[in-house]
This record gives C-alpha cells, structure tokens and sequence, in this order.
C-alpha cells in the first residue's frame, strides 16, 4: 500500500475532521469557505427556491446533474415539521445541509436539523443534545467512510437505527459498488455495494422501503485506477477528459424505516 492510500485510511479510520469529508466529497472548497455562515435563520422556503436560489454556490451548482438535491429529497420526502440528522454534512455551507438545514429551521412548524460531525467518537459515543429515539429521518450522503473504514461498520448503522422514533427513515446515497464482485472491507476504491449496505440496514433491524436510479451513472465501470476518485472532482488518476466525460460516480439511493 501506498503511502497516499496509507494516510487516507488512518483519516477515515481516524474520523479526521473534515479531512473525512475532503477525500469522501471532494468539496473541501466549499465546505471550508462558508462553515461559519448560519443559514438556519432564513425564513419559510421550499425545496425548489433553496436549491434553485441565487445565493447557492456555483460548484454547487454545477454538480447538481450529478448528485440531483432537490429529486433526492423528494424521494425522501424530507417534510419541514421532522427532526432530521445529517451525518457528516461540513459545516453550514455543506452541500446538502444548506438545502435542508434552512428548510427545517427556517418553517417554524416544529422540525429539528442535528448535523453529525466527524471526530467527535460517534458512535461510541451518543451525540450530544441530540434526542435518541426521537428522530424522523436520518440522512447520508456518500459518507461512506465509516461504511467501509470505520470498525466496525455496524456499530454506526446500529446507533442510527437507536436514532430514530419507530416508523422513523433512514435515507443514503452512496457510491454504487460493482455488485458482481464482494465487498472488500477495506474499499480503497471507494465504493460500496448496496447489498452490502442493505444487508447491514436488516441486520440492524430497518425495513427497506424503496430505491430510486435519480443518482445513477451507467457510464461508471467502477474499475478505474484510483477507484471513484478518478473520477470528478478528485480526477486523480490524469486524463481528465477522459473522467469528465464519464462523470461522476453511480450512487445507489435507498430508503429505510424503522418498524412500529
């Protein structure tokens, strides 16, 4: 092993920061220049108006054809009077946590967003103020690092389940591993099957419920030289025309409940 992969693996393993959302999102740009805006005071809006507003970064933006925020949510069905947890979401200019975070705060009907950071010993530890048992729907996006590098994998599906209310959701999207070949635990490639996920969601006690192919990309192979990150926007492995035009990677959008 390379000492790069070396030392991306002791980050997830380790939960580091935001080191964990730089190599899992690939939008460290954004995440660090706008962490300290508070975008929960906006008033009443729909998902339409905050992801189509003005106000939206324009990498943002730009990788909306790729990660499809406001289908996504509506698959969901993400409603302003729940209490949602985002896990590791960065800090308030987060991709999605500026679409969600304004749209439950900002309601005034009674819904709730908790961000769950990295390196804060989650899952071994409960998050604080946060009000186990009592939560509508838990949301991750493509942070697969603690699917794939944190030991162990079902700890943390467990501690979402212990989350939500019964009848609660869990909702992810992650990127899509090659379902003809099994999971490797350790994943330097990134990817993660689904059945691998789902297989944790049951064994965790949630009940699947629906998936939607909104974030698929039929042009990832999933066989590149640096895994998903060759991919956009990490292009890691050169021949960036090449990527590009592949687009970013295919992701499965799956959709969980908690019986009762």
């Amino acid at each position: 092993m390379s000492d790069t992969d070396q030392e991306k693996r002791s980050f997830f393993k380790g939960f580091g920061g935001f080191a964990l959302l730089i190599i899992a999102i690939g939008s460290a740009t954004a995440i660090f220049s706008e962490r300290d805006k508070d975008y929960s005071e906006a008033g009443p809006q729909s998902l339409m108006a905050l992801v189509t507003s003005e106000d939206r970064p324009e990498n943002h933006k730009a990788r909306d054809q790729y990660r499809h925020p406001l289908e996504t949510l509506t698959f969901f069905d993400v409603q302003p009077e729940m209490k949602v947890v985002e896990i590791f979401p960065g800090g308030p200019g987060g991709f999605y946590r500026r679409i969600i975070e304004p749209y439950i705060e900002g309601a005034g009907k009674g819904g709730a967003y908790y961000p769950v950071n990295g390196g804060i010993g989650w899952p071994s530890e409960q998050v604080e103020d946060l009000p186990y048992g009592e939560i509508d729907m838990a949301l991750v996006f493509r942070a697969h690092g603690f699917l794939i590098y944190g030991d162990p994998a079902q700890d943390h599906v467990n501690d979402l389940f212990k989350m939500l209310k019964p009848g609660g959701y869990l909702g992810i999207v992650d990127h899509a591993g090659d379902e003809n070949i099994p999971q490797d635990p350790e994943a330097e490639s990134g990817y993660v099957n689904a059945s691998y996920f789902r297989a944790m969601a049951e064994k965790a006690g949630f009940e699947f419920v629906k998936e939607s192919d909104v974030n698929r990309n039929p042009k990832d192979t999933k066989d590149h030289p640096d895994g998903l990150y060759s991919l956009p926007p990490s292009l890691r492995s050169g021949d960036e025309d090449k990527y590009r035009a592949i687009g970013e990677s295919d992701r499965f959008t799956h959709l969980y409940r908690k019986p009762g």
